[in-house]
This record gives C-alpha cells, structure tokens and sequence, in this order.
C-alpha cells in the first residue's frame, strides 16, 4: 500500500516506525495498524542493444580493413548509441567474411 502526505501529497516511505514524507519531512504514526510496509530498491540493469542489418546490400560501401580477415571493402551505417550530444557509432561490416565491428569518435 502506498501511502501520500496530507500536506504536499508526496510519496511517504517508512522509517523508524512512522511514515515520512520524502519532501515536507511530515511524520504520521503507524498506530495499531496491522498494516506493514517494506522499502524495496528497483535496481535496472542497462543493456545495450545493436541494430542488426539484415539486407547490407543496399548499404554505402568504404575501404577500410577488417580486423578479422584483411578484406579492404566493408558496409557502413551510422547509430546513435549513446547520449544524444554524443557523436554516432559507425558500424562497418566485411563484405567478405561479414564480420561486424565500430568505430567511435
């Protein structure tokens, strides 16, 4: 159950036996309330997540060489995978063994 203060309508959260708003600081006693209430913690773990490609052909072409085979022509495409006043990722992916890998700014 989740309870609100009576003066600014805030969240209040249990401590040492009484409610307490999170804002105001306002205290309102438990009681003889059968009622308990258990402060849990959401942790979200940030995943990240990539674009797979799946019809490269249409897709610019540059000379760069890959890492995994020495081929010198790969795909590339642009991303935005981080904050937007960041700079894009460039992904470039071989044309030869399609090994996909970035490249940062």
């Amino acid at each position: 159950m989740v309870e609100f203060c009576q003066k600014c309508n805030n969240i209040m959260l249990p401590k040492n036996g009484k409610l307490v708003c999170t804002v105001c600081s306002f205290e309102k006693d438990l009681g003889k309330s059968n009622e308990t209430f258990e402060l849990k913690e959401k942790i979200e773990s940030k995943k990240e997540e990539i674009v797979v490609i799946e019809n490269v052909n249409t897709l610019p072409t540059t000379r760069i060489e890959c890492p995994e085979c020495g081929n010198m022509e790969a795909y590339w495409w642009l991303q935005q995978t981080r904050c937007a006043d960041e700079p894009e990722t460039r992904f470039y992916k071989c044309k030869k063994c399609g090994y996909t890998w970035r490249e940062y700014d």
